[in-house]
């Protein structure tokens, strides 16, 4: 007869992998509940942003790479909110879309997030089309019915590459990020080197001083 602990010793392990899973899709949330649309919102309108929960040094760390960007959660929301003011959500969204689509296990799950992924961002005037050439559109097409989870690969990885290499050099200048790194606005932290400056004294003779800074 089993007793409590031999019952007990499965669940701990579904909670482990469950676990897992949902450290995976920390950041995916934010496509979920945070994803805003092209009509509403405008480069010159404020985002609403927890910025102030965020860490200067913390937020430095996105700087290191964009792969560093991506592991942290704030990091995706605060990369998400410059991509509104250049009205290019729809990149970020669909690479959580499917960052999240490779985490289905259910079949008949997999097919529906497939075809909701292709309607809102492949197929031509989606809502959210992405920019992906002819060919890999077609792939798309004719693959989705398979669905299996690489179907969707080859457009993520062009998506990526095109954030990394255009958006994330921009955003790394952008008002957004240097608002949460405190170097730029009230309470901005600057770092000048020291200088001498050349003045005149009562005889008329230059002298140097050190400044201020």
């Amino acid at each position: 007869m089993l007793g409590p602990e031999d019952l007990q010793a499965p669940k701990m392990k579904d909670d482990s992998s469950r676990q897992k899973d949902k450290e995976r899709k920390s950041r995916l949330s934010l496509f979920l509940t945070k994803s805003g649309s092209h009509e509403n919102v405008s480069p010159h309108k404020k985002t609403n942003t927890a910025s102030s929960n965020i860490s200067p040094e913390a937020a430095l760390q996105w700087s290191d790479s964009f792969e560093e960007l991506l592991k942290h959660s704030d990091g995706v929301e605060t990369f998400s909110q410059f991509l509104r003011t250049e009205f290019s959500e729809e990149n970020i969204e669909f690479w959580l879309a499917c960052e999240e689509y490779k985490t289905i296990d259910s079949e008949t799950k997999l097919l529906s997030k497939a075809k909701y992924i292709y309607t809102v961002f492949i197929e031509s005037e989606a809502p959210k089309e992405v920019n992906i050439d002819y060919n890999t559109k077609m792939a798309i097409q004719k693959n989705i019915a398979q669905h299996t989870k690489s179907c969707f690969e080859a457009a993520q990885m062009k998506v990526y590459s095109l954030m990394k290499k255009d958006s994330y050099p921009r955003f790394l200048h952008s008002d957004i990020y240097l608002r949460v790194t405190r170097r730029k606005g009230p309470g901005a932290t600057m770092f000048r080197r020291r200088s001498r400056s050349c003045v005149f004294n009562e005889r008329g003779e230059a002298t140097t001083e050190p400044s201020a800074w």
